[in-house]
């Protein structure tokens, strides 16, 4: 049996690097194929790039707005993570305790994202404001 069929119903520890890599990729391609926000916040990564790259941030600042996407990125796979695993559990029916879990898991979605927004504003303002003066 080869790696690529055992890899589509593996139930055990991945034992190689790329088998690891390869089911990290799917991950990722199966949340922007699937998560809508998460499609949006890449929208708003590649803008953000483009524009500090159009106004020449410094190497620091370059820092500030990396971090920024990835914190937004990774709470969005953890909502979905959040969300797939909760709905699993209660086969998709109503419970209390998924919904506070669910609504907690996008909270920390909306925190990251007005951190992301708030450091786009505070590099990105200043130098906007020099050329449009």
């Amino acid at each position: 049996m080869t790696m690529a069929s055992r890899d589509k119903h593996q139930t055990e520890k991945n034992y190689h690097l790329i088998q690891a890599m390869r089911h990290a990729i799917d991950g990722i391609i199966q949340v922007l194929r699937e998560e809508r926000n998460m499609r949006y916040h890449l929208l708003a990564a590649c803008c953000a790039i483009l524009l500090a790259a159009l106004l020449r941030i410094s190497a620091m600042e370059w820092l500030w707005i990396l971090l920024a996407i990835f914190v937004v990125f990774t709470a969005e796979f953890l909502n979905t993570v959040t969300e797939a695993v909760t709905d699993l559990i209660v086969d998709h029916h109503y419970e209390l305790n998924v919904k506070k879990a669910k609504d907690v898991a996008a909270g920390g979605v909306l925190i990251s994202a007005v951190f992301s927004v708030l450091v786009g504003l505070i590099i990105f303002i200043p130098r906007l404001l020099i050329i449009f003066r």
